[in-house]
């Protein structure tokens, strides 16, 4: 596919040149400006005109505002290595990202202008990414990666149940979980499928010994027992039944990031924070398993899911793919470490605040502070790369 052209001749903004590019910038400084905004809206000093409740704000804003942002760049930059199509920019990118960049602001809005009005606005950016990517994917007969839009989709169904059941409800529990469960399969199927490559590539190249083992029959069964278990867990949270699946598909996510031979991958920091990553998903299993039982609160297992899974996934994703498509070394600098180390912090805070609630009072600024350490140093640190040109040198 080497010798497919990878980009039209685009005279315009850098930053519309490439998905990645500005999904991946103002991803991450929404990611840092929703989380600076939550701890004085828990603490009651700060007040938003949302029609959501403060939590509920908060819950959206960070599964179906950030998350979005970043997994929607993640595949515009993708699928032109799919399908071996030219990437989607100039005009339809900016477009793309104006309606993204009104959901935010329709929902922060939504009690002044309605909250039919701002679900229309806010959901509208998900039917475009699933419109999108569909359209590549099968113009590119690269079915297999159907089912990645699969999940889109189910996290554009949770999108619109959650502004319906909010409405209607006052609160959006369900529609919460769903949009929890979409991302923690994207992480599934996704990380399944980059976390082992690059590990291989890099063990192959600098430490040459015990490798990842291949996609096999395994994989697509701890696939299809997450997928089952997190349905269950949508519709019922709580109940042995569900503590029993969920402790079940850790241990076989647990075996799975085993099998990637990720302790050997110390020296290579861009290849081990994906193994840390991922180790957050079996984590939020078992801490689902002991919350489905009453043992822990279910937030627990949550933020393992959000914060740590899903945040230090996407900043993994989002400092590689940044690196390898700006022509840049693919070397984790002392910056980029940092970002590493305070979002992992920002993940094991907020799980501790969870199991033990009487330490929220000094661990939910370190909380909020490691977060926004962490995306703000990646905005500040690979913006200049984002909004620059590709190194003529790159290949």
């Amino acid at each position: 596919m080497s010798g497919i052209p990878r980009l039209r001749d685009y005279r315009g903004p850098v930053l519309l040149s490439y998905g990645f590019r500005p999904f991946f910038l103002f991803g991450a400084i929404y990611a840092g400006l929703a989380i600076l905004a939550w701890l004085p809206m828990f603490s009651g000093e700060l007040e938003l005109s949302t029609a959501f409740s403060p939590v509920d704000w908060h819950v959206h804003e960070m599964l179906y505002g950030y998350l979005p942002a970043v997994v929607t760049g993640f595949l515009l930059t993708a699928i032109p290595n799919w399908t071996g199509r030219l990437p989607i920019q100039g005009m339809p990118l900016l477009v793309l990202f104006s309606v993204w960049l009104a959901g935010r602001v329709a929902v922060t809005f939504s009690a002044e202008i309605g909250w039919l009005a701002a679900a229309i606005i806010d959901v509208d950016f998900l039917v475009l990414v699933v419109a999108a990517t569909a359209r590549e994917i099968v113009a590119g007969k690269n079915w297999r990666n159907l089912r990645v839009v699969g999940l889109v989709t189910l996290l554009l169904a949770g999108n619109v149940a959650f502004h319906v059941e909010a409405h209607v409800q006052g609160t959006a529990e369900y529609g919460a979980r769903v949009g929890i469960a979409a991302i923690v399969l994207l992480i599934v199927v996704i990380g399944g499928r980059i976390v082992p490559s690059f590990t291989r590539n890099w063990l192959a190249r600098e430490n040459p010994g015990r490798l990842p083992t291949p996609f096999a029959r395994f994989d697509v069964a701890v696939i299809g027992a997450s997928a089952a278990t997190l349905a269950l867990w949508v519709a019922q949270p709580l109940g042995l039944a569900t503590a029993s699946a969920l402790a079940v598909t850790a241990v076989l996510n647990i075996v799975r990031l085993a099998r990637w031979a990720g302790d050997r991958t110390w020296r290579d920091r861009l290849v081990l924070i994906l193994h840390v990553g991922y180790a957050f998903v079996p984590l939020g299993f078992l801490l689902a398993s002991a919350a489905a039982l009453d043992i822990i609160v279910p937030s627990a297992g949550i933020h393992a899911w959000t914060v740590g899974a899903a945040g230090t996934m996407t900043l993994a994703v989002m400092t590689r793919a940044s690196l390898g498509h700006t022509g840049n070394t693919l070397t984790a600098s002392a910056v980029t470490q940092a970002v590493y180390a305070a979002v992992v912090i920002a993940a094991i805070a907020r799980i501790c605040v969870s199991l033990e609630p009487a330490s929220s009072e000094a661990l939910l600024p370190v909380t909020v502070f490691a977060w926004c350490v962490a995306f703000f140093g990646f905005a500040a640190s690979y913006g200049p790369m984002l909004m620059g040109r590709r190194r003529a040198s790159a290949q």
